[in-house]
């Protein structure tokens, strides 16, 4: 969707905050909350608004004709996700959309009644989110990107496309599960690669930079694992990773967009359209409990070769042959 129409189906939304629009609201007007955890200007989670926006329009949802939507935008700072989850809650919407590990956590403490609907949460059951896949009890659902075993194949590739690295920097979220469970699982498969890994905790900007400088000084590559800390800060995440020629593995399609090297998983704005559906069946009566979470059926090999021309790396053929898109 164009910014243009995503800008004009938000500014529908955020009218529907008024006290006149409220006072308005028929007895068919549904509510829906939307909590997502990048800033309201980031492109990445406009491109997911905008997504979520045009499957409930394929739906008949229209804001302000039978349905009100609340957004707040986290930008990644936990204190103003704790905030705004418990705004949101206490608004007693029909139903939330939860784009993102860190505030469905931030929900989850503040209400187990309200039925929500979560996208871009890794491995959901390993974290405790839910019972199980085709079950998942309480009252939540959604739309995971991977189980924490998928990190290990951001290892795996780096290794592939720079064959010569033996250390690893892993940037993560360790205030979380998922940050925590990703690395778990790149430690489990270091050794049978022959290299060393250590974490760098994404919400420090210092640390960042110091552990990028330190990785370029001793050849070695970089993993990113999925954050919301680390979109908000993904611009100097891809800028650090080229200025210093360090060879690095992202999770989503946008940073390799942005000038990253390579990226390895799914389609956000896919999850966030259907998670329109799932939002469309809650509204109609049904429950979370019984609505099970959907896994990508396909995940994307993204290659900015400009990018590997700049730190001067070739890339396999056996990479470029398995690339759904090389940005050239």
């Amino acid at each position: 969707m164009r910014r243009r129409e995503f800008i004009k189906l938000l500014g529908g939304a955020a009218a529907t905050w008024s006290p006149a629009a409220r006072a308005e609201r028929s007895n068919q007007m549904r509510q829906i909350g939307v909590l997502i955890g990048t800033a309201a200007n980031d492109t990445e989670g406009q491109a997911r608004m905008a997504a979520f926006l045009q499957g409930l329009q394929e739906l008949n949802w229209s804001v302000d004709r039978n349905v009100r939507i609340d957004i707040r935008w986290t930008a990644g700072n936990p204190a103003d996700t704790r905030k705004y989850a418990a705004e949101l809650v206490a608004l007693t919407p029909d139903v939330i959309l939860a784009s993102g590990s860190s505030v469905l956590l931030s929900l989850l403490e503040a209400t187990r009644t309200i039925p929500i609907v979560f996208t871009v949460v890794a491995d959901p059951v390993g974290g405790g989110v839910v019972e199980s896949l085709a079950r998942p009890g309480g009252n939540v659902t959604g739309f995971t990107p991977f189980e924490y075993g998928m990190a290990g194949k951001w290892l795996e590739l780096l290794k592939e496309i720079a064959p010569s690295v033996t250390r690893a920097g892993v940037l993560r979220d360790h205030t979380g599960s998922t940050g925590i469970g990703q690395f778990a699982a790149i430690q489990s498969v270091a050794p049978s690669l022959g290299m060393e890994v250590s974490a760098v905790n994404v919400r420090d900007v210092g640390e960042i930079e110091r552990a990028v400088t330190a990785l370029a000084s001793s050849r070695g590559g970089l993993v990113l694992t999925g954050s919301a800390y680390a979109i908000v800060h993904r611009d100097l995440i891809v800028k650090l990773s080229a200025r210093h020629k360090v060879p690095t593995v992202y999770p989503w399609r946008i940073y390799v967009t942005k000038g990253g090297l390579i990226s390895y998983g799914p389609d956000f704005s896919d999850q966030h359209r259907q998670a329109a559906g799932y939002v469309d069946r809650i509204l109609k009566g049904e429950q979370p409990a019984d609505l099970p979470v959907q896994v990508p059926t396909k995940y994307e090999l993204v290659i900015n070769l400009k990018t590997a021309k700049t730190i001067g790396l070739s890339m396999p053929p056996s990479v470029l042959a398995r690339a759904d898109e090389v940005i050239e």
